[in-house]
């Protein structure tokens, strides 16, 4: 997904979303989530179902991307129960954690922006990477180092929830991504409660080579996932069709792969994933998911019980004026389509 780098993007226990085990399991109970091409026993206990946390009595919750240091009047469309924070990346080449690249993780106009989202209970979510800048596993020396700038992050926003949006060259940086899964598990291990999350890419066929190899380094390294998130967008100028329809495509292969690499069942795979759009005019020419695929992909999502599912973003969630100014641009601060400001929100929220 964007970033916001623009003038004002041995196997361990994968599986953690069941109370009741996280083996892989051959019934229906909702235990697990991520994928890879290994397989092995697991060996750790299961952390707290996010999916239960975050949605309360439904089982699918609604949590779209914001921005950590801007407010925007449509946060609170669809009553979101988690707010992903976009985006935590490396601060220049150092190893120190910053939002944007911007801004210190604890100055205090995020953290009291932070603490407005968190007002009516609702949680948030911390996303290291996006397709902007450079994510600290690039430039951190060390896994302890690397542990501790995740942490001082998750700290500062107070919050137990990581997720990790991984794209572009970062996605093919093997040490990187080794070096990320080996910090994720030392962070884990000081800090039961932390649930992890992992964004990437996805086409129709499914995840890529990429990133079922960061899920199998993740395995390797004795990281518990409790979600892979898949970014249902920007497919290519070849996919100018249906975008609900794509979504939904993207998500049955993805689910196939996540299933058969740890031969869990429908349900558990299917709870082990979550959806995100990007509302409106994609980054592709021809690409546009409209408010019909808004519905069409939550409906959808519902069906299958689904963790969450997630827009980028809600800045965006407001049509676009007339005029062509750079504050009015349909890949930044508007969606380029006809709608009421915030109505992505609530045909995701359902």
């Amino acid at each position: 997904m964007r970033g916001f780098l623009r003038p004002a993007a041995g196997l361990t226990c994968l599986f953690a979303l069941a109370m009741t085990g996280c083996s892989a399991d051959s019934d229906d109970t909702p235990d697990a989530k991520t994928a890879g091409r290994s397989s092995a026993s697991p060996s750790t206990s299961p952390s707290p179902s996010a999916s239960a946390s975050e949605s309360g009595s439904s089982v699918t919750a609604y949590a779209p991307y914001v921005s950590a240091d801007e407010a925007s009047d449509n946060d609170s469309a669809g009553s979101p129960s988690v707010y992903n924070l976009a985006f935590v990346i490396a601060d220049g080449s150092a190893c120190t954690p910053s939002w944007n690249g911007t801004a210190a993780v604890g100055n205090s106009s995020v953290t009291s922006r932070i603490s407005a989202l968190k007002e009516d209970g609702a949680e948030v979510r911390v996303s290291f990477g996006g397709a902007s800048g450079r994510e600290l596993a690039e430039t951190c020396s060390s896994a302890a180092k690397l542990a501790a700038a995740y942490g001082k992050a998750l700290d500062a926003a107070g919050s137990s929830l990581a997720d990790f949006d991984i794209e572009g060259d970062a996605l093919t940086d093997s040490d990187s991504v080794d070096l990320r899964s080996e910090a994720i598990a030392l962070l884990q291990k000081e800090r039961s409660d932390l649930r992890v999350s992992f964004t990437l890419p996805v086409m129709p066929s499914g995840l890529d080579d990429d990133s079922v190899a960061l899920l199998e380094s993740a395995n390797n390294k004795a990281v518990e996932v409790s979600t892979v998130n898949i970014m249902t967008m920007n497919y290519g100028e070849s996919y100018d069709g249906d975008m609900g329809d794509y979504a939904i495509t993207s998500a049955k292969a993805a689910q196939t792969q996540l299933k058969g690499v740890f031969g869990t069942s429908d349900s558990t795979a299917w709870r082990a994933m979550a959806l995100t759009s990007m509302i409106g005019t994609n980054d592709v020419d021809g690409e546009t998911f409209t408010l019909s695929d808004a519905a069409q992909v939550r409906e959808f999502a519902e069906s299958k019980e689904v963790a969450w599912v997630s827009m980028w973003s809600t800045f965006r969630d407001q049509q676009c004026e007339s005029g062509n100014s750079d504050e009015d641009d349909p890949l930044t601060n508007c969606s380029g389509v006809s709608q009421s400001a915030g109505a992505f929100g609530e045909a995701l929220a359902g």
